[in-house]
């Protein structure tokens, strides 16, 4: 893999509560200086970020209904379209984890599905928090996921209790049989594991430490 190729497939991320609109701005350059495909932010800058990187290849994008996906769908949507219509061209949902595990299978079909009719043309992901999720409730999140329209399904918001796991991300890509991609986020801090994720079926990782990564592959293949 070469370095572009890697760099590409990151999503670097700063989503922190204490984050500033100069950690904001630095993200913004970093994306440019390594390549980064697509950059996310707390939507209170997204106009700020879109206005840092007009001109170049780095795509936008924030979180919906985050971190925990309890919202209303009308929340969700309304978010979302918000954010579509400012310039955002990523929009990564949060699940309902709780009408899940509730049983409440045509609402969270819904959820999503609403959000990604609303918001046509954007790249639309589903945060699972597969921490809380039992194996087979993974897999029904994936068939629901895929239903409503989704491109990707993802790991975790990095918020949880526990982050993206190899398993996870086979198993993930398993249930999905390439109707949708998977999204491997929350925990990802070294070379090493971003490897073993995409060895494992991730199409895209999730990090805040995307430089401390790109840093260690240049190092390695100096």
């Amino acid at each position: 893999m070469l370095f572009n190729d890697l760099a590409s497939r990151i999503d670097h991320t700063v989503l922190r509560p204490e984050a500033t609109r100069t950690d904001m701005l630095r993200i913004c350059q970093e994306a440019m200086q390594f390549g980064f495909g697509v950059i996310f932010i707390p939507p209170c800058y997204l106009k700020e970020a879109i206005a840092a990187v007009r001109g170049t290849s780095v795509r936008v994008g924030v979180p919906i209904g985050f971190p925990l996906g309890g919202h209303t769908t009308h929340a969700k949507v309304a978010e979302a379209i918000e954010a579509w219509e400012q310039g955002a061209l990523e929009l990564d949902m949060v699940l309902n984890v709780s009408r899940l595990k509730s049983g409440d299978v045509d609402a969270v079909r819904e959820d999503i599905a609403a959000v990604v009719r609303a918001t046509p043309g954007a790249g639309h992901k589903v945060i699972f928090e597969t921490c809380y999720l039992t194996r087979e409730e993974k897999i029904l999140a994936c068939q629901l996921a895929v239903e409503a329209g989704a491109d990707y399904v993802k790991t975790s918001t990095g918020f949880g209790a526990g982050g993206a796991t190899v398993e996870d991300v086979r198993l993930m890509k398993a249930s999905v049989a390439g109707r949708a991609r998977v999204k491997a986020s929350g925990g990802i801090r070294d070379l090493d594991t971003v490897l073993a994720m995409l060895e494992a079926g991730a199409d895209r990782i999730g990090t805040s430490a995307s430089i401390k990564i790109m840093e260690e592959w240049q190092v390695r293949h100096r």
